[in-house]
């Protein structure tokens, strides 16, 4: 005879309406900037008198957007793969090597995480200052890849954790050079954590702005710097505008990444069945 142990009501009723309320909290703010966005008026005022989609036509024609778009797109996608290459050769090196300070290395390398950003990029504007270089985007690239790449790290870390070594053994065992079990063997059966890994690292690029207040020129800046000068200087809904815009496109990214690729597999959410 079984016995059925089920929650109190309390509980039963208790707990998906606590959930309920998270997530109603959570998106409250997303409900209040959308509908803000659409106010016909130059102050942002909630809720709208009247409705009107001018904000969003000066989202894309801002001078200043533009550039800080451009920018941002320059400076995410080179410090993004170069976090990748960087990243996937010092997890290797610190999962297979053995040698003296690795522990000093990791936590160097992982220090970011807990570092307040703007610490960084305070630190790497007086460098630049000291040495007399030009704050042109190759700072800001470098910038990035320290922040980004922990990231980097942890996720191929994680995936060689999972990765099978008998495997590569196999490969060499009938005759494959190192190189070739690299690329043929380790590469392919990494690629999840790789991939993992450089969403991550684009996300946090693109988004970053404590850092890149600090080390960025008008030539330079990004959008979130872009954004932040405009909110100084405006208080009309074009930010609520462009934030809804942020909002949307990043959803429809996740949605169709996950449509066709699966992140909860890519990103080591889920078993790889």
């Amino acid at each position: 005879m079984k016995i059925r142990h089920s929650l109190p009501l309390p509980l039963r009723v208790g707990g998906p309406a606590l959930v309920i309320a998270i997530i109603a909290f959570l998106l409250l703010p997303v409900v209040v900037v959308t509908l803000a966005s659409f106010n016909e008026k130059a102050l942002l005022t909630f809720p709208p008198d009247s409705w009107s989609l001018r904000w969003f036509e000066r989202v894309f024609t801002y001078s200043d957007f533009q550039q800080g778009f451009k920018s941002s797109l320059v400076v995410t996608l080179w410090s993004s793969l170069l976090a990748l290459f960087i990243g996937t050769a010092l997890a290797i090196a610190v999962k297979r090597m053995a040698f003296p300070g690795k522990e000093t290395l990791q936590a160097i390398l992982l220090s970011p995480l807990v570092i307040p950003h703007f610490t960084l990029g305070l630190g790497l504007l007086i460098l630049v200052a000291q040495l007399d270089l030009a704050r042109g985007y190759a700072i800001v690239i470098v910038c990035h890849v320290m922040l980004v790449l922990p990231f980097v790290m942890r996720s191929v870390y994680v995936s060689m954790e999972n990765l099978d070594e008998r495997l590569e053994q196999a490969a060499a065992s009938l005759g494959a050079s190192p190189l070739r079990v690299l690329f043929t063997v380790t590469v392919p059966l990494l690629a999840p954590g790789l991939f993992g890994g450089w969403l991550f690292a684009a996300i946090m690029s693109f988004s970053e702005f404590t850092a890149s207040l600090f080390i960025t020129t008008q030539a330079t800046q990004t959008l979130p710097v872009a954004m932040y000068n405009y909110v100084r200087e405006f208080a009309d809904p074009t930010l609520a505008a462009l934030s809804v815009v942020y909002i949307a496109v990043t959803a429809t990214l996740l949605t169709v990444a996950n449509y066709f690729l699966g992140l909860g597999k890519v990103l080591n959410i889920e078993e790889n069945h």
